[in-house]
This record gives structure tokens, C-alpha cells and sequence, in this order.
């Protein structure tokens, strides 16, 4: 790896907050426009509810291995299937700023837990709460950094338009928190909008991946490849059967050693010797075995809520890394 390696970024948070569910199980309530979602036979959810919560105690562990701070929640209720992608309800920005966003499915909008915001107030400078999950009551959606993958850098927000990707709330999110909105079509195999940007997109701080095949509009695909490589990275251009693999659902992290590359085992699998020999020259992977979690449609990037926040000084930071 190259001297990028030695660099901090603010698109690279150093600390997550993941959720560890107690019963897991894919959402009824979500398949219909999540085409990467699996169905799976009632007599299994145990097993499957079990296997989740194993694999992302698992996940937290390897991450803490690599120097990465992870607050650990655990979801004991069974009410909200989907609690373990918490980055769609809630984001934090520099500065102290943290959104918490309306939800498209009514049992998604339980996943909202004020003792995690009260947990970020402890552990970090928080200045102030928008709150937009009130758009809800007016059928106006945006979950978070699954509908937006945001150039915390370039202060874009990428965002393919779907149910949970509404243009208005894009519009007084981005004038709220000073990003410009990049909205786009996008349509899957299933003829049908890509649900969650974050499933087909990453933008790294040197690189960005991304599903071009499936943003439908041949002039509008050029123009979000021309903008990302405006910005000096180098874009990696990912094929729908990558896509489907969750080769987009990835996130950059940092740790003191350098960037890393947090995804899947099924995602890792999916990428060419090429593109990991690419990708090789800014980051570290951190390979996840997750495949009962990715039966919900989701993987790596949709567990880890990103904290790009100030923390606080502590005496006893030997903490940070914490299971509340």
C-alpha cells in the first residue's frame, strides 16, 4: 500500500455503532422492493435468528481487532427485524450534527432508540439533533446513508430515487447539513429502483465503487463518473452480478495503522484480482462472514452506522470500545 495508508479522513470514521439483534429474521414488510432479500421457511427462523446474532458479535470482535471502535447494542425485543442496519435511521457529521430520518416501513420506525443518541452525547460532541422522522405522518422517506452515500469530502449526496429516497426530503436534508443532492435512476434485475443507494455505491477517500450498469439514463451514469473522478478518485466500476454479490455495500474505515475496507465474505468473494489489486493500493480489507445477515437484504455497509464525530476526552478511553 501506497503513502495513503498514513492519512486521516473525514470520510473515514474510526468509530461504529452496530446492532446486535436477538431476533433476526428477514422483514416481510421490505421485500417487495428489496430485490437482493431472501425468503426463508418459518420452521428455520430460529436457527437464522441465532446464526445472526453470532455472526455479528463475531463481526464487532474482528473489527475491534483493527483498532476500530464499535458500540455494541443489543436488540432483545424482536420488534424491529431489520434493528441490525441502524445506519438508515440515524447519521452523525462533523461538527457535532446528527439526523435522525423517516423511515419508509411502518416496523423500521421502532429501530429509533433515543439511549443510543444519549449514548453518542456521552461519548462524543454532539451540538444539535435534526430530527426529520416527523416526514413520516406526510409519506415523505429517507433512510439515512442507506438512501444516501454521502462525499463527506466533496459534500455530495448521491442518491438513486426510490420509496425510501424521496427528492423533497433529499432537499432539506442537503440545504440543512450544506451537501449538494446528486439524484439519479437506477433499475435493478427486477425492473425495479435499487432500494438503498448504499447497495450498488461506496465512495472511499481515494476510490469509489460503483453499480454503473444500473443507472438507467447513459448520460446521467457519465455525469456521476465524471463527478467522482473530478474529485481525484478512482472510480471502480462494479457489475450488476457484483451488485447482487454486495461488492457495493462496503465502507472505508480508519484505524491508526491506515484505511481499511470493511465487507463481506460474499462481497470479497465477488470482486476480480483486478479490483482488489486496485482497491489494495489505499486500504486494508476486513473480511466479514455474514451470510444469514445478507439474507435480509443488506451486508457490511448497512450494519455499521459510521460515527464521524469529536469524542470526548476521557480518562478511562480504554472504554471506547464498549457493549451497552
Amino acid at each position: 500500500m501506497n503513502n495513503y495508508r498514513v492519512q486521516l479522513s473525514v470520510q473515514s470514521p474510526r468509530a461504529v455503532i452496530m446492532i446486535r439483534p436477538h431476533n433476526f429474521y428477514p422483514n416481510p414488510d421490505t421485500a417487495e422492493d428489496n430485490a437482493y432479500q431472501k425468503q426463508v421457511p418459518d420452521e428455520a427462523m430460529e436457527v437464522i435468528a441465532q446464526r445472526a446474532y453470532q455472526e455479528v458479535t463475531q463481526a464487532a470482535e474482528t473489527l475491534r481487532q483493527h483498532n476500530i471502535a464499535v458500540y455494541l447494542f443489543d436488540d432483545e425485543k424482536g420488534e424491529s427485524p431489520d434493528s441490525v442496519f441502524p445506519n438508515n435511521w440515524f447519521s452523525t457529521h462533523p461538527g457535532g450534527h446528527v439526523a435522525l430520518y423517516p423511515m419508509y416501513s411502518n416496523n423500521r420506525r421502532r429501530e429509533r432508540r433515543q439511549d443510543i443518541i444519549e449514548t453518542l452525547k456521552q461519548n462524543f460532541y454532539v451540538q444539535d439533533v435534526t430530527d426529520y422522522s416527523g416526514q413520516e405522518l406526510d409519506g415523505i422517506f429517507l433512510e439515512g446513508t442507506g438512501a444516501m452515500v454521502l462525499d463527506h469530502i466533496e459534500r455530495v449526496a448521491y442518491t438513486a430515487k426510490s420509496n425510501r429516497a424521496n427528492e423533497i426530503a433529499l432537499q432539506r436534508f442537503s440545504a440543512h447539513f450544506n451537501y449538494e443532492p446528486a439524484a439519479f435512476d437506477t433499475q435493478d434485475d427486477q425492473g425495479q429502483p435499487v432500494y438503498h443507494t448504499n447497495v450498488m455505491m461506496s465512495i472511499g477517500t481515494h476510490f469509489a465503487m460503483v453499480g454503473t450498469e444500473l443507472i438507467t439514463d447513459p448520460t446521467r451514469r457519465q455525469e456521476i463518473i465524471q463527478r467522482l473522478q473530478a474529485t481525484g478518485r478512482e472510480v471502480i466500476a462494479l457489475s450488476k452480478d457484483q451488485i447482487d454479490q454486495f461488492a457495493g455495500n462496503v465502507l472505508e474505515l480508519a484505524s491508526p495503522e491506515g484505511h481499511l475496507l470493511a465487507l463481506s465474505s460474499t462481497a470479497f468473494n465477488a470482486l476480480t484480482d483486478q479490483q482488489k489489486e486496485t482497491l489494495e493500493r489505499y486500504v486494508r480489507f476486513v473480511v466479514l462472514d455474514i451470510p444469514t445477515i445478507e439474507l435480509a437484504g443488506g451486508s457490511v455497509r448497512c450494519m455499521l452506522a459510521g460515527l464521524h464525530l469529536t469524542p470526548r476526552v476521557r480518562e478511562n478511553s480504554s472504554k471506547e470500545q464498549a457493549d451497552c
